[in-house]
């Protein structure tokens, strides 16, 4: 069976758009259209990578909704206070004074806390232009220049591309891809997932209830 018919079968699209429109109710909030968006592009992109299964798709769209805060936070807000600072990087920022020039300062905090890694230029605008966006908050130069490379869409020059809502959910899945989370779903490991994507396990409670609601909402046993 070709891999498109695999995955309408699979998917029940109308399913699968129903299940959006109830799981994210204020998905259109940040970005018009976004929902619908999705819905019309996720039989084309779930096919490209291979997303097949109910089983898979619950994976994707549940860490998909844990890190864009089901389409209501779609870029990475850097404007803290100068305590918050203290207590997010403290490493960084040892002290309230030391914090103090960043506070309510987004673009200068984001330089200051991203360049120098994740292939951000030191003294340039990396950190911000890069800072995090998109279905699963690509972040980086880096981030974004793998995520080009996967998809064709140049993202490095026009980072807004990863918001675009007809590239939203391409964006997102090709990352999951490409973080090496799709034999861990295949397995049904929530855990594994959130390791490849994450880095560790931040939110992991919060992954597993979108996981198990995505999974009611599609009929995963």
């Amino acid at each position: 069976m070709p891999n498109a018919a695999l995955a309408a079968n699979a998917l029940a699209m109308p399913e699968f758009g129903a299940a959006l429109r109830k799981l994210w109710p204020r998905g259109n909030s940040r970005i018009g259209g976004l929902v619908e968006s999705i819905t019309t592009t996720a039989p084309a992109v779930f096919d490209e990578y291979e997303i097949s299964t109910p089983l898979l798709v619950a994976h994707v769209m549940a860490q998909i909704s844990h890190e864009c805060g089901a389409g209501t936070v779609v870029i990475e807000n850097l404007n803290y206070s100068a305590r918050r600072m203290t207590q997010v990087w403290p490493s960084r920022f040892p002290n309230v004074s030391s914090a103090a020039p960043y506070a309510q300062n987004p673009r200068a905090l984001a330089n200051k806390v991203y360049n120098g890694r994740m292939g951000n230029r030191p003294g340039s605008d990396d950190g911000w232009n890069f800072r995090g966006r998109g279905a699963v908050q690509t972040t980086g130069r880096e981030g974004y220049a793998r995520l080009m490379a996967s998809t064709g869409l140049d993202v490095v020059t026009h980072p807004d591309l990863v918001n675009d809502p007809a590239h939203f959910l391409r964006c997102g899945v090709a990352d999951f891809v490409n973080c090496g989370c799709l034999p861990f779903a295949r397995r049904d490991d929530v855990r594994g997932v959130t390791r490849r994507l994450n880095g560790g396990f931040i939110g992991l409670r919060d992954r597993m209830a979108w996981l198990a609601r995505w999974k009611r909402s599609l009929g995963v046993q």
